[in-house]
């Protein structure tokens, strides 16, 4: 259960995630290096170093991404001494999933539609079917 700031950014982020989150959160969802490192941290708190080890980057340039993110609100960076530690705050990414959630029903008429349409694709052929090949003998290879 989550408890103290972060429950409270959480719920606020969900309940109205406002523009300029939003902007925020796929502005910093547009990269795949973000998206990896944001892949990394959903499993546990890691070093900036460990953030890093996986890229053909510069530990400045993983810096500068966290960062982004950080400021998009999707990492909590805490620093202790010269030790950064990163984790992920999944309160905005929820947030921007029900924004799209929400043109859902666009793309559900259509795959309804789509399915009706091969619904009605396969009725045709199956009624065709059994009339095409009456009359027609099977060729069967002698067993030997």
């Amino acid at each position: 259960m989550l408890k103290g700031p972060a429950t409270v950014q959480f719920i606020e982020a969900v309940e109205d995630p406002g523009e300029e989150l939003l902007d925020r959160v796929f502005f910093a969802l547009s990269d795949p290096v973000r998206r990896a490192i944001l892949e990394r941290v959903g499993e546990e708190a890691l070093l900036v170093s460990e953030l890093a080890a996986p890229f053909d980057i510069s530990l400045q340039a993983v810096s500068r991404h966290i960062q982004v993110l950080v400021r998009a609100g999707l990492v909590r960076q805490e620093r202790t001494g010269r030790i950064s530690r990163c984790s992920l705050v999944a309160g905005p990414i929820y947030a921007a999933a029900v924004w799209i959630n929400r043109y859902s029903k666009y793309w559900q008429e259509q795959f309804d539609l789509l399915a009706a349409t091969l619904q009605d694709i396969d009725e045709r052929r199956a009624r065709k079917r059994p009339a095409a090949t009456r009359g027609r003998r099977r060729r069967t290879s002698p067993r030997r």
